[in-house]
């Protein structure tokens, strides 16, 4: 605990200082909650977004199980070449949403592939976009993380260091200022008693 001046002014300062804390308290509280909220929501949106994947991946092998035959040259016929993000104030912070994406897809003679290559290609590119999905929610879900903790450890800071200890050093100075004004009072009557004692002895004289 840092030193305190044991004075009427420090009082001031310390009790202006913990009406400052419990005021701001209930507000970084709240926010710390809406973050939490919005925390776990994130966390369900990218367990969503990668079942959607697995989904999608599982779909592709039901839909066109032909891919099993390697007589027909596939590699590389799609490929994600751009994408491009936005961003969303979500209580006050800024997360990344994901606006759009660019794929780009291989020349192939439709007459030297088979029609369901066309079929595939759709596919691709749903499951690229949604990988894109993916990637932007794990940024959301980290960001969100970090400020959650960011604020956690005020609140904690206020509850835990700031508020007991400004009650603390308003009651140290309580309890000084209490012992001075007693003293005070004392060494008073002791020299309205000294001064009656001088009086008396004069008056006997």
């Amino acid at each position: 605990m840092s030193k305190v001046r044991l004075s009427k002014s420090e009082l001031a300062r310390q009790r202006n200082q913990l009406q400052l804390y419990q005021r701001l308290l209930p507000s970084l509280d709240l926010k710390r909650q809406q973050l939490s909220a919005e925390y776990k929501k994130a966390q369900q949106e990218l367990e969503q977004r990668r079942q959607s994947v697995k989904q999608l991946e599982g779909r592709i092998g039901e839909e066109l199980p032909m891919l099993a035959y390697r007589e027909i040259d596939l590699s590389g016929l799609v490929r994600m070449t751009a994408f491009e993000l936005g961003e969303e104030n979500v209580v006050g912070v800024r997360l990344p949403i994901l606006r759009a994406i660019a794929c780009e897809v291989s020349r192939y003679s439709y007459l030297a592939k088979p029609s369901w290559v066309d079929v595939l290609v759709d596919r691709l590119k749903q499951v690229a976009e949604e990988r894109t999905h993916v990637l932007v929610a794990e940024e959301r879900v980290k960001i969100l993380k970090q400020q959650v903790r960011r604020v956690t450890q005020r609140v904690n800071l206020f509850e835990r260091i700031l508020i007991p200890e400004a009650k603390e050093n308003i009651q140290r100075i309580l309890i000084v200022l209490g012992d001075m004004e007693r003293q005070a009072v004392a060494r008073s009557k002791l020299t309205k008693a000294k001064q009656k004692d001088r009086s008396m002895e004069a008056l006997t004289r």
